[in-house]
């Protein structure tokens, strides 16, 4: 097996060349098909590149410290057991090759699959339960039907999807705006290591890459980038999910947004994508009748045979008591206060509380923080 320090050497030394960006690196390799050939080809073959700047091609030719970044790069990277996916190798993402800057190479822990679509989930770290449990619903649903769910494991929506796609034993990638040795936010040290047993977790940034903010909006195109789409479930009117959507539609691909309340700032971006001709999705089939040909045909009976469970089961609660009714027939996706429901159903608090503890404990309904209660849609 080869060595992958000198395997990947001149893949990462190029990378390093200031003034070589993405788009250049691209215009590289369809020149001279390799970074090796780049580092062989003379200064007046360089000079035909469009846009390369003479101190750029300087470094090229003058590139010990460049192979000693790389190199010492790479010592980490095998260290830790991480992986890397150069555009050339199979098991980059197939559709990601399409875009016009494309990471001439992928850090990964994990596996990646190219026999499986990808669909992309995004939104608000500050997401509302709604959200939250759209998000986790949608990858879930997805993700037995045969989809890689894709997100950017930040707080709220993304980790949601994640954990939605991990609950269904589905497939999930993780696509980082840090390197791989920096995971963020902390409180996701768990999920990081669920979502690389179950997919994969991806960066382009060098292995030890602090989460600067301008990292977010450069990882959105890789998102964007290996999706067949991208669904936004809550988003601000200026957030890196309409980044994302944005550049997904400018990608040929499709576009969908979950619609929210018009109170809620958190809907306003998914509301904006809506008006400018998204796909409104109000549960996963939205997204699979646009997507039918992805669809995997296998998990049908599956499906069928879930669904039959999950009718069973929904019969059981055919025979509520009153109280369980009256809350069931008030509560709605969005929170509301345990005073509210007493004033609206006529029981007290004191009565409201074991009905409610019953109902969330069986799926019914979600508590959040200051006793607020919501319905959970099925």
């Amino acid at each position: 097996m080869p060595d992958p320090v000198n395997k990947y050497l001149s893949w990462f030394a190029l990378k390093k060349i200031p003034g070589i960006g993405n788009y250049l690196y691209k215009t590289l390799l369809d020149t001279f098909s390799s970074p090796e050939n780049v580092f062989l080809a003379s200064e007046q073959e360089l000079k035909k590149i469009d846009k390369i700047r003479k101190t750029t091609i300087s470094a090229i030719k003058n590139n010990g410290k460049y192979f000693d970044m790389a190199r010492a790069e790479l010592k980490i990277i095998n260290k830790h057991g991480f992986k890397i996916a150069t555009i050339n190798d199979p098991e980059y993402p197939a559709l990601l090759k399409e875009i016009d800057d494309p990471p001439p190479y992928l850090n990964y822990t994990g596996v990646l699959d190219n026999t499986r679509p990808c669909l992309a989930i995004v939104g608000s770290r500050n997401a509302t339960s709604y959200g939250l449990s759209t998000s986790r619903k949608l990858g879930y649903n997805l993700a037995k039907t045969g989809f890689q769910i894709v997100s950017g494991m930040a707080r709220g929506i993304d980790t949601a999807a994640h954990r939605g796609a991990i609950e269904a034993k589905g497939r999930t990638y993780a696509v980082l705006g840090s390197g791989l040795n920096y995971i963020y936010p902390r409180e996701n040290s768990g999920l990081y290591n669920k979502i690389k047993e179950n997919g994969a977790v991806i960066s382009e940034f060098d292995i030890n890459q602090f989460p600067d903010p301008r990292n977010f909006p450069i990882r959105n195109r890789i998102i964007a980038g290996m999706s067949t789409g991208t669904c936004v479930v809550e988003a601000a009117l200026r957030s890196g999910s309409l980044i994302t959507a944005r550049l997904s539609g400018e990608y040929g691909r499709e576009v969908y947004a979950v619609p929210g309340s018009i109170a809620s700032s958190k809907s306003h971006g998914a509301h904006h994508l809506l008006k400018q001709g998204a796909k409104l999705v109000e549960n996963h089939n939205d997204i699979i009748e646009e997507l039918n040909q992805f669809v995997h045909r296998a998990d049908d009976n599956k499906t069928e045979k879930r669904d039959s469970r999950n009718i069973k089961q929904d019969q059981g609660f055919n025979n509520l008591n009153k109280i369980d009714t009256a809350i069931l027939n008030i509560l709605d996706p969005y929170p509301v206060h345990i005073d509210a429901l007493a004033e609206k159903t006529g029981f007290d608090t004191k009565v409201l509380l074991p009905a409610l503890l019953n109902l969330e404990l069986n799926g019914k309904i979600k508590q959040s923080n200051g006793k607020y209660f919501s319905k959970i849609e099925e």
